[in-house]
Formats: structure tokens, C-alpha cells, sequence
């Protein structure tokens, strides 16, 4: 649970709940017929949008103003009756005093003053119990060790209210420059150990604490991290260099350059996942004839299991297995591709040559959509030991592992560019690996709804697809 969704669902809350007790108040208490309920229901949406924003000019809405409940519930009985003298003033000089009840009114700011302190002091106890149990706090890795890597733990760790969750301390150098233990904290090895240790350990953000000063290796350090689907951001505690204050993000009072952010992070994970979900059922439903007639005509033309699944790279380097309809000879299939299929391929059955052109093969993993192993678009999932010019493609592609910063998908930027089908040349694989970075880097649900609806008309073209 991010700190970003946890905020937005209480402004939701917080919006939901001042307009719906402005219009409660009004059922229970003004039952004259002749009252004026557009004007009263107009006054409560503008009183539930007035607060949230007063809510969030406070503060109210970020850590540090959930977790204290008696500083938080003070914030946000002053927003409220901010609110209320903001209502005063807009009644008197549009001169609407007298259209509205003045017990509604009285009874509405006692019954919001309440459940808003109520709210607040379950949020507090709730976003603590979580901080305990790690979930709603951020994982980190210090980059770099010695007095600098020490200065800014102590630094981080003296913020009231602070969720980072430090792990560990990485750096190349073993001498007195970066002792065993920093700050209370272990080192857990080299720079390259780290990045495999970032994907076992579900890391959140990469803290580098090397001086600007040092750009050579600061950006041989770069290079090396931002495969991994994490924050990255720079140390400017002890940088003598200042710069305005949007320039920095905080942790607490400690300022941090921004270098890279997680793709598809917070609201734009829960967008991704209910576009996933929306379109993968309604293509599900739709394309399920399709899939009968394929599963019947696969039974028929060959022995063996309708489906196949294979061992694929998933997010973050996970193994996942994909799910397709069977288009090889059972004991002629290659599980881990280390063989690609050509043109006229013996291995390929008659049924298997028509669903392989076509990308009918493909429509199982529509369940992998649903099961949330798979997207509907993203860079396409390829198996272990895919090759190009008889190298694995992260041999030939230093940033492929970059590629896996996202979900996979069904469908991606790459195939409907042209890049579908066989990767026989080192060519191929780096166009491929382009367009799957810049999807990356572009990413929103108008480029995913193109990308979807363009997949169709590519597919006609399948002089790749064997």
C-alpha cells in the first residue's frame, strides 16, 4: 500500500462523506417540499470540494499529517470550519441566507466536525498498525557506504513519523572507506550483487549517497541499477551545491534528487490493473467462440493437450507461466525456445501453422490477464533461452533486463511496429527491446487503447509469424 493511494482514498472518503451528510441532514431535518434541494445539494458538493482542498493545503493528506491524531484531527476541524466561514461568505453576498436552514447547517457541521475526528483517529491507528507490519512502509538500499552513507541514515532515521525501511548498505569498496557495519547496518555486498538482491527483496527505492562531484561514477552506477523497477534518487544531505527547493523531494526535512521513478507506480498500477481487467474480460467473452473452435480443431488434428505452458520472464525478472494453445507435435515441442520456429518448420502441426500466423495461439493468455501475471499490453513475455544470432538476448541487449521493469503483455508497442515474430538477428531483438523502453517511458491508458485496437490490423500483416 503506497502512501499516494492511502492519501487518495481518504480524499475520496473525505469528499464522499461531507457531501453525503450534507444531503442526509437535509432528508432528515428539512422535509418542506417547497425547500430548494438543488440549491442544498449545489451547497454540500461545494462544501466537499472546498474541504479536501483545505484538508491538503494543510498537510492533512500526507504522513506525517495522518499519523499524530491529535495534531491531524486539529488540522482538519480547522479545515472544516474554514469550510463553514467559507459557506458564510458566499451566502451573504449572493444573498441565499435565507433559502437554507440554519439547524441544516448547524446539524451538518456537528455531524461532519464528528465523523471527521472518528475517521482520523482510525486512519492514525491504522496507517501505524501497517508501518509495523512493513506494508506501508518503503524498502530502501543505501548505494555507497562510509561517513556519508552514515550521515544520511542517522539523518533519515531521526524524522518523526518516517516510512523508509532501510535494508542494507552496498558498495564496491571493502576498505576503511566502507566498513563491514554502517550506521548499524550491514554491507551486503558489490553494486552488481545488488541488483540481483533488488529483485529477490523487494526494494522500493535505491538511495545513492556518492557526491555530485563524482558524475563518472555516479553514472557507471546508473547504468548498472536502472533495470530495476524501483525509485532511484540521489543524496543531497551533505552536497554543498544547493539548488531551489522544488528541485529536491523530502524525506522528512532530508532532500533527495529525483533521478529515476518507478514506471507505473501508485494510481497508475490501479489504472493499469482495472484497464487489464475491464478489457481483458470483455475480449475474453468475445473471443471465446474463437477459442472453442480452436481447442475442437487442435483435438482433432493432433495427439495431445490443448494448451501448452511455458516458462516466460514476468515483472521484475519473475518466471511466469504463459499459457497458449499447443501448435507443435507433443514430442517435438521446445519448452524453453531454445530452437526458433521458421518458415515451414516440421515441428509445427497444420493447425498450429494457421493459429501461429494469425496469433490465435496466443489468445489463452488472456487467462493470464485475469490472474494478473500478464497485461493486456506491455512488452512482450519471452522464454528463457530465447537466442539471437545463437546469444541469449540479454547478451545482446545490455538494457534487455530494462524491459521487465513493467508487467508483459499480450500485445505491445513493438508488435505493432513490425517487430513480431521470429528474432533471428541481434538487429531484430535491439529494435524490439527500443520500442518496449519507450513504451515504457510513455506509458498511459490512451497510448495502452491504441495500441489495443491497433493490434488487429497488424496482425493481417504476419509475414514474421510462422
Amino acid at each position: 500500500m503506497s502512501m499516494s493511494i492511502l492519501a487518495g482514498a481518504v480524499r475520496a472518503l473525505d469528499f464522499a462523506a461531507v457531501f453525503a451528510l450534507g444531503a442526509l441532514t437535509f432528508w432528515i431535518y428539512v422535509p418542506d417540499p417547497e425547500a430548494d434541494r438543488a440549491l442544498y445539494f449545489s451547497v454540500a458538493l461545494l462544501a466537499a470540494v472546498v474541504n479536501t482542498m483545505y484538508v491538503h493545503s494543510s498537510g492533512g493528506y500526507t504522513l506525517p499529517g495522518i499519523l499524530p491524531y491529535a495534531r491531524t484531527v486539529r488540522r482538519v476541524l480547522a479545515a472544516w470550519s474554514a469550510v463553514f466561514a467559507t459557506l458564510a461568505v458566499v451566502v451573504f453576498f449572493m444573498k441565499i441566507g435565507t433559502d437554507l436552514s440554519r439547524v441544516w447547517l448547524a446539524l451538518w457541521f456537528l455531524s461532519g466536525a464528528a465523523f471527521l475526528a472518528v475517521e482520523r483517529a482510525l486512519l492514525a491507528s491504522v496507517a501505524r498498525r501497517w508501518i509495523r507490519m512493513g506494508r506501508l512502509a518503503r524498502r530502501a538500499v543505501i548505494v555507497g557506504g562510509g561517513q556519508a552513507a552514515a550521515d544520511l541514515i542517522q539523518s533519515l532515521e531521526a524524522q518523526p513519523d518516517n516510512d523508509i525501511r532501510i535494508c542494507g548498505v552496498f558498495d564496491d569498496r571493502k576498505d576503511s572507506r566502507s566498513p563491514a557495519v554502517v550506521a548499524g547496518y550491514p554491507r551486503l555486498g558489490t553494486i552488481d550483487e545488488l541488483v540481483e538482491f533488488g529483485r529477490i527483496g523487494k526494494i522500493d527505492m535505491l538511495i545513492v549517497t556518492l557526491p555530485l562531484t563524482a558524475e563518472a561514477r555516479v553514472l557507471q552506477l546508473l547504468k548498472k541499477l536502472w533495470v530495476l523497477p524501483v525509485d532511484i534518487r540521489l543524496s543531497a544531505h551533505a552536497s554543498k551545491l544547493k539548488f531551489r527547493p522544488r528541485s529536491y523531494s523530502y524525506v522528512g526535512t532530508v532532500p533527495l534528487f529525483d533521478v529515476v521513478d518507478k514506471p507505473l507506480a501508485d494510481w497508475d498500477r490501479v489504472m493499469k490493473r482495472a484497464f487489464d481487467l475491464t478489457f481483458g474480460l470483455l475480449a475474453l467473452l468475445a473471443l471465446m467462440p474463437i477459442m472453442v473452435g480452436a481447442a475442437i480443431a487442435i483435438k482433432f488434428d493432433s495427439r495431445g493437450p490443448i494448451f501448452f505452458r511455458q516458462k516466460r520472464y514476468g515483472f521484475n525478472n519473475e518466471l511466469i507461466d504463459v499459457w497458449k494453445f499447443r501448435s507443435m507435435y507433443v514430442d517435438q515441442a521446445d519448452a524453453d525456445a531454445a530452437r526458433l520456429v521458421t518458415r515451414g518448420d516440421p515441428r509445427v502441426t497444420r493447425v498450429g501453422r494457421f493459429i501461429r500466423r494469425t496469433s490465435i495461439d496466443e489468445l489463452p493468455q488472456l487467462f493470464n490477464v485475469i490472474a494478473g501475471t500478464l497485461s493486456l499490453v506491455g512488452p512482450r513475455p519471452h522464454a528463457l533461452s530465447a537466442k539471437a544470432d545463437n546469444q541469449l538476448y540479454e547478451q545482446v541487449v545490455d538494457s534487455y533486463f530494462a524491459r521487465h521493469r513493467v508487467k508483459p503483455g499480450v500485445t505491445g508497442w513493438a508488435q505493432i511496429n513490425g517487430w513480431r515474430g521470429e528474432t533471428d538477428t541481434s538487429d531484430k531483438i535491439e529494435r524490439r527491446v527500443e520500442c518496449d523502453l519507450y513504451y515504457i517511458e510513455n506509458w498511459s491508458i490512451a497510448f495502452d487503447l491504441y495500441i489495443l485496437f491497433a493490434t488487429p490490423l497488424r496482425l493481417l500483416s504476419s509475414e514474421n509469424a510462422y
